[in-house]
């Protein structure tokens, strides 16, 4: 099964150049977040959190920019459940170029949250069972 399962194309915006000619730092995050909550759309975490009022909360994120983008281009955004743990687990993304070279990488940390007792709570095995579907048997670490 593909190490990268959840793709999610997007195109790159005009407004998201800088000063010096490349996409901004900031771009990437966006990127980063729409993949995000996209792998969550599919996990069917977002429908869930309107009926419960659990779901993710960001507790961090890092990129490491390895290869600039540049406007006028279209992305993909690759991204995986690296681990789950009692109450977080982590989402391993790649943003590749048009010519399908990684242009970043990044790792977030998401706590399952309770946002009514406002505390982190056990993820589901709803979750652990649509990660497994997304992902094949046995492909988070």
């Amino acid at each position: 099964m593909d190490q990268f399962p959840v793709k999610l194309p997007l195109r790159i915006d005009w407004s998201e150049m800088d000063l010096f000619g490349h996409i901004n730092n900031v771009a990437y995050f966006k990127y980063i977040q729409a993949s995000r909550v996209h792998y969550w759309e599919l996990t069917g975490v977002a429908a869930t959190f309107h009926q419960t009022r659990i779901g993710p909360i960001l507790l961090s994120t890092n990129c490491q920019f390895i290869k600039p983008l540049h406007y006028p281009g279209n992305i993909v955004v690759e991204s995986r459940v690296e681990f789950i743990k009692t109450t977080s687990f982590g989402i391993h993304h790649r943003i590749l170029n048009p010519a399908g070279e990684v242009a970043a990488e990044a790792h977030d940390v998401i706590v399952n949250y309770d946002f009514e007792k406002d505390e982190k709570t056990p993820i589901s095995d709803v979750f652990k069972q649509a990660v497994s579907r997304i992902q094949g048997d046995g492909n988070v670490g």
